[in-house]
């Protein structure tokens, strides 16, 4: 019985641009591949910044995806969002021109334009440019990426932006699914964007001992294995269509899987600390289960938020014990599926990986292949569970989760199924 009166959500597009790929499919070969997008960091080069690696974007040039003017006009973190989002549009081939005032658009960015904000408070006060562009707010507002999708599509349907840290993608998929659940829309198109390497960025985050300090970009972001150091930033842009079973069916769309369950909520503790027991992730998880109608047995795979950070990964890990109701002393995991951190390929994508992980669980879905966990090497007591080391894993399975945890207590659960008539 499903006493949240939930619409039966279906995912008909997907978009990504990633450092491992360009393209669902180049993103998801490049997991199969085990592919690592981290690296040098080009994007600046500052000697006072101990961070020298990060997960940057290669190859991409905004003008494939848009025109010249709005390239100079766009940030990368939105164009990062624009190219996924017309992957995604394109993919679902969603009519928009059709039903505009039906459609709606949710954007999720942690940090939206902060290194442009950077550079220019730079150029102003140091460089003594006393002028600053008139592109600059454009540049750096974060609902500009979800403002210029729909001017080019022409979506008059609800708009909103979601920041809420490193769940942002994982929550712009909640607050899509309640506004079509609440009457607002038939589609949605759900995107997220990221692209703040940049000094200041780098250097808070060194200074809170958040970043890994490892030098050789290939082993710096190792989930859940002993030598970890922490995250890795990194880069890009995820999209999905997320619309109602019937309006699919009446257009005689693609359906890709279903949007089971979907939840959010805060742990209300630290700014920057989970809670130690993992009790607010797991809460997170149990709601979205409830959602979905469905029993942690249900699922087949978990694509853990997973950053490699000393704190948080045992962390998660005790969420998703508490959640199977681990508690044999024998080390039983038998009840627990394979959970796998695809941060180890991307590194931490921030607003956007809460969506491109999405993405990683539908392609399990589709393909009867788990994405393994890049680094897992050195087995830590605290994070003991079936991390997939060995590569990816041949597995059908019919439901997988997606958690993606943020700064401030910010926990969002995604759950995805494979679709049946």
């Amino acid at each position: 019985m499903n006493i949240y009166n939930m619409k039966n959500l279906v995912i008909t597009g997907m978009g990504a641009v990633t450092p491992i790929g360009i393209g669902v499919d180049n993103y998801w070969q490049g997991i199969l591949d085990m592919k690592c997008g981290i690296d040098k960091i080009s994007r600046f080069y500052d000697e006072n910044v101990p961070i020298t690696v990060a997960g940057e974007v290669k190859g991409f040039d905004p003008k494939n995806y848009m025109s010249a003017k709005l390239a100079r006009e766009t940030d990368t973190f939105i164009q990062f969002a624009y190219a996924s989002a017309q992957e995604a549009i394109e993919s679902s081939r969603l009519d928009i021109a059709s039903e505009p005032d039906r459609v709606g658009i949710v954007m999720a960015t942690a940090l939206s334009g902060t290194a442009v904000t950077a550079q220019t408070e730079k150029e102003y006060v140091m460089d003594g440019k006393k002028k600053v562009s008139p592109r600059f707010l454009p540049k750096i507002l974060g609902n500009l990426g979800a403002a210029q999708i729909a001017m080019h599509y022409g979506i008059n349907g609800p708009s909103f932006t979601v920041s809420t840290a490193c769940s942002s993608g994982g929550d712009a998929l909640c607050v899509a699914a309640m506004l079509i659940n609440s009457g607002e829309a038939d589609a949605m198109v759900v995107v997220g964007g990221e692209s703040s390497h940049c000094p200041i960025v780098m250097s808070t985050l060194a200074q809170a001992k958040a970043l890994s300090k490892n030098p050789d970009p290939k082993s710096a972001c190792r989930p859940f294995d002993a030598d970890r150091d922490g995250f890795v930033m990194s880069e890009g842009g995820g999209a999905v269509i997320l619309e109602t079973e019937e309006h699919a069916k009446k257009r005689n769309a693609d359906i890709m899987c279903v949007l089971a369950g979907y939840a959010n909520n805060t742990d209300a503790y630290h700014v920057t600390s989970p809670r130690p027991d993992g009790s607010g992730a797991a809460a997170c998880m149990q709601s979205a289960l409830q959602k979905a109608g469905m029993k942690p047995g249900d699922i087949g795979y978990i694509n853990a938020h997973g950053t490699s950070t000393p704190l948080g990964d045992p962390i998660e890990v005790k969420a998703i014990k508490a959640l199977f109701g681990f508690d044999d002393p024998q080390g039983n995991h038998a009840n627990i599926p394979p959970v796998s951190s695809t941060k180890g390929n991307t590194g931490h994508m921030m607003g956007a990986g809460g969506i491109t992980e999405v993405i990683a669980c539908i392609k399990a879905i589709q393909t009867g292949i788990l994405p393994p966990t890049l680094n897992y090497e050195t087995p830590d007591p605290e994070c003991d569970l079936d991390f997939i080391p060995e590569g990816p894993r041949k597995a059908e399975i019919n439901a997988a989760m997606s958690n993606a945890l943020g700064f401030g207590g910010q926990n969002s659960s995604i759950i995805v199924k494979k679709y049946t008539e």
